[in-house]
């Protein structure tokens, strides 16, 4: 759904850039910013068109279940429109489709025009457009509130009651003065007034107010970075008095969706910008001062710097580096996305280009990138966060080292380890606890006074965690801690500083690539046990790998031992130590992707003993793990890589053996996804998703263009061949259709080949990026154009295959370029047809 209005957005810039109309970039963010058209231009007919067209095709057109209700809600709105009964926006929300006395399911057309009609392509004369609705009405059977708590109340001055709030939240605004209006209060109104606006900037109105999602993350960035007030005098940083509403901004942010959202808005990087100064600044303070929120929750600084520190990783994991850099057996430095390319980005926002004044997306980033300074922001400015990332790329590029005896970070360090460890020798206060770790010797004794949680700023306590980690992992592999007082010292650490989580995924991920640790067994007795449902892990792996052709190895019981290495065991212990609810869920999302990461790169099988560890704790997640855990079979396996590849050829060709299917397509490539939810239990998923998961992880991804040219040739020769009973070539016939290769015309087997040219081409471009389609060109392709490809007749008419495959590689050579650098502005390139 969000894909799609978001193609609503582009089309509203297309048009705009038509008609050339002018629009002042210091009115973004009005209620002006859509004006008047002028004469409707070319593409603004098209788009009518195309809408009035579209009706025709209802398969197309179911919504997806999530938006079900609102696209019955549409089809409602228009039916009342044109049966002239107004009901006011505020009562409109409140009316039950079932006291509706004609059926008003709506489908995802009705999104569409209600998109177009809020960003003015569209009038309500749409509403009128044969077969929209399904008829008039007459009167609503039941009656209306006279007056609803909504945005209608809200507008007309009403104050913010709890129960209004409520409604707010889950109700996204149907215009840009209403968010506008909550924007005010956020800004000018009373304390609890700003806490509530907030709230209701990160509700409905983000989630679902496709109309208006692009001004609600606006809004939110803007006030993510307050200005500094006039009169401010203070010492402190004037973020410190925003601790409240930036703490419910930043959690209102913290779901994967939200994530997704500013993603898809571009807005990624100014949404990290906006979140470094306040790491910074509240990452610097001692956590002696706190806030009292309205619903009676108290939150300190080191609470607001953890929210914000792990919605920031969020954003660094979230947004991938550009393909090109990982080409090649290893990723190399610059494949690893950095806070310097999240700022650059930001930065470049705020340089106009040329044409800047007819690119309205180009505006609205450089809008929002100067809402918070118009200065160009570098890592030079947070040294206490360039610090950390120094620490976190050095901690994986080499084992820990320089912890000095009696150094501030090797105090910490012990004060740490007390407070982490202080109830392994209860009962026994004369014993002293001593952890070694690989660098260093940090010792200290267990007593009632060390349970004490220290007043240490986050920072100074981020930078002792990795020494702290490591000290107790190496003494639990000699021993000195079992796996037990391990997982919940290290849960002790994380709740005392949830931000510590980061650095503690961080200092994992390290040592589990470097393969130094001693695989331990998952006994059920030191280490929890997988045996439960890994039977059943490994059955609903095979049914989803069912269409692929590929085998797994077994796990069956006896087979191997359940083993884990000891940094990848200690870190799964520790997540399931978490609880299932809204507080946790933000920083598992944090550790989660980490943990599917760490168990994918492990051998076989690491990734389904850490799925069934996970899903005896949470039952609901099964089916997505399940899901990572059957890509895993892919990473390490060069022969099912192809295999998966060749059955992406097959089901989008639909080739057989005998002859050409029609059940092909990208339909059958995609399909509908994966989960119960679909059909009922886990069924075979279909390989372009199974390889849209895989292919970031394949270490071997330059030989890929071999490998798929391979296919290209052979489904082409499937394709000449299809329907030929491997008869000699006197049986080519010549009709009005052109040649013909047994049943097959030249015509359409033509379409087959530019098909499967067209999906070798996206699988190369999905899997490298430029740099590959580089690679393609140097050195794979001039091999295979100069190679001489001979068919045997035995095999189909003399030439016809030759010349087919000829035809693919150079459709296929013509696509990867386009693909890469896009086609000349004024010497356009037409593809054959």
């Amino acid at each position: 759904m969000h894909i799609t209005i978001r193609h609503t957005s582009v089309v509203a810039d297309l048009i705009e850039e038509e008609e050339n109309v002018p629009v002042d970039e210091s009115d973004w963010g009005s209620t002006n910013q859509w004006k008047d058209k002028k004469v409707p231009g070319k593409c603004h007919n098209d788009l009518v068109s195309s809408l009035q067209l579209l009706g025709d095709y209802q398969g197309l057109l179911s919504p997806p279940q999530s938006v079900v209700s609102a696209a019955n809600q549409a089809a409602a709105k228009a039916m009342l429109f044109i049966s002239g009964i107004n009901v006011g926006s505020a009562n409109f929300e409140c009316i039950n489709m079932n006291d509706m006395p004609i059926n008003c399911s709506g489908n995802m057309r009705h999104l569409i025009i209600e998109a177009c009609i809020a960003r003015h392509l569209l009038d309500t004369s749409a509403y009128f457009w044969p077969g929209y609705v399904n008829g008039c009405i007459n009167q609503i059977t039941h009656s209306v509130p006279a007056q609803v708590p909504g945005w209608s109340s809200l507008m007309k001055g009403a104050p913010l009651t709890p129960v209004m709030i409520s409604a707010l939240v889950s109700i996204p605004a149907s215009s840009l003065a209403e968010l506008e209006k909550v924007y005010e209060l956020a800004v000018h109104g009373l304390d609890d007034e700003k806490i509530s606006a907030a709230t209701i900037l990160c509700g409905a109105s983000l989630l679902r107010g496709w109309n208006i999602q692009e001004h609600a993350v606006h809004f939110i960035t803007r006030l993510l970075s307050p200005s500094v007030p006039v009169d401010y005098s203070g010492i402190d940083s004037h973020l410190i008095s925003y601790a409240p509403i930036l703490n419910v901004l930043i959690v209102g942010l913290a779901s994967v969706d939200c994530v997704q959202i500013f993603s898809l808005h571009g807005l990624v990087p100014q949404l990290a910008c906006s979140l470094m100064p306040i790491c910074e600044v509240f990452g610097s303070c001692v956590p002696d001062v706190s806030w009292n929120l309205p619903t009676g929750e108290e939150i300190s600084a080191h609470a607001v710097f953890s929210n914000a520190f792990a919605l920031l990783l969020k954003l660094w994991r979230f947004n991938h580096p550009p393909l090109e850099h990982g080409v090649g057996d290893v990723p190399t430095v610059g494949s690893q996305l950095t806070p310097e390319y999240l700022l650059s980005v930001r930065n470049s926002h705020l340089v106009s280009s040329g044409n800047a004044h007819k690119d309205r997306n180009k505006r609205r980033l450089s809008a929002v990138a100067t809402s918070a300074s118009l200065q160009p922001i570098f890592m030079d400015s947070f040294p206490k966060l360039k610090v950390w990332y120094r620490q976190h790329k050095k901690c994986i590029a080499s084992t820990l080292s320089g912890l000095v005896s009696g150094t501030p970070v090797y105090q910490i360090v012990n004060v740490l380890l007390n407070m982490m460890f202080r109830n392994i020798n209860k009962g026994s206060q004369s014993q002293s606890l001593t952890i070694t770790s690989g660098s260093s010797c940090s010792s200290g004794s267990v007593n009632k006074d060390s349970s004490l949680r220290p007043k240490l700023p986050a920072w100074d306590i981020l930078e002792a965690v990795p020494f702290v980690v490591d000290a107790a992992l190496t003494a639990c592999a000699h021993g000195r801690l079992s796996p037990r007082e391990l997982a919940t010292g290290l849960k002790d650490l994380a709740d005392f500083l949830p931000a510590s989580l980061g650095t503690i995924v961080s200092y994992f991920s390290a040592e589990v690539s470097r393969g130094v640790w001693k695989p331990v067994y998952m006994n059920g007795t030191d280490w929890p046990s997988p045996a439960a449902n890994l039977s059943n892990v490994e059955e609903k792996i095979k049914k989803i790998l069912a269409a692929t052709g590929v085998d797994i190895p077994s796990l069956a019981a006896g087979s191997s031992p359940d083993t884990l290495p000891l940094p990848l065991a200690a870190f799964v212990s520790l997540t399931i130590t978490y609880k299932i609810d809204k507080t946790s869920e933000r920083f598992l999302n944090l550790a989660g992707p980490a943990l599917e990461s760490l168990a994918a790169g492990c051998p076989w099988p690491c990734m389904p003993i850490v799925a069934s560890l996970w899903t005896q704790k949470a039952k609901r997640w099964f089916d997505f793990l399940v899901f990572s855990a059957s890509r895993t079979v892919f990473l390490n396996n060069s022969d099912a890589v192809f295999q998966l590849l060749k059955s992406c050829f097959t089901a989008t060709l639909g080739v057989g053996p005998t002859a050409i299917s029609s059940n092909g397509g990208v339909g059958a490539l995609l399909g509908h996804g994966f989960g119960s939810h679909f059909h009922g239990g886990i069924s075979p998923v279909a390989p372009g998703i199974l390889y849209l998961r895989v292919h970031r992880s394949i270490r071997e991804i330059v030989f890929i263009t071999e490998e798929i040219i391979s296919l290209i040739l052979h489904s082409v020769r499937e394709i000449a061949c299809s329907g030929l009973a491997r008869e000699k070539s006197q049986n080519l016939k010549r009709t009005k259709n052109g040649l013909r290769c047994g049943q097959v015309s030249l015509t359409a087997a033509m379409t087959w080949v530019k098909l499967a040219a067209s999906l070798g081409a996206s699988l190369v471009w999905l899997s490298g990026g430029v740099g590959l389609v580089q690679s393609l060109f140097k050195e794979t392709l001039p091999s295979w154009f100069i190679a001489v490809h001979r068919c045997d007749q035995e095999e189909g008419p003399e030439g016809m295959v030759a010349m087919l495959q000829g035809y693919a590689l150079a459709y296929f050579a013509v696509l990867c370029g386009t693909f890469a650098w896009g086609v000349d502005i004024i010497i356009s390139i037409e593809v054959a047809s």
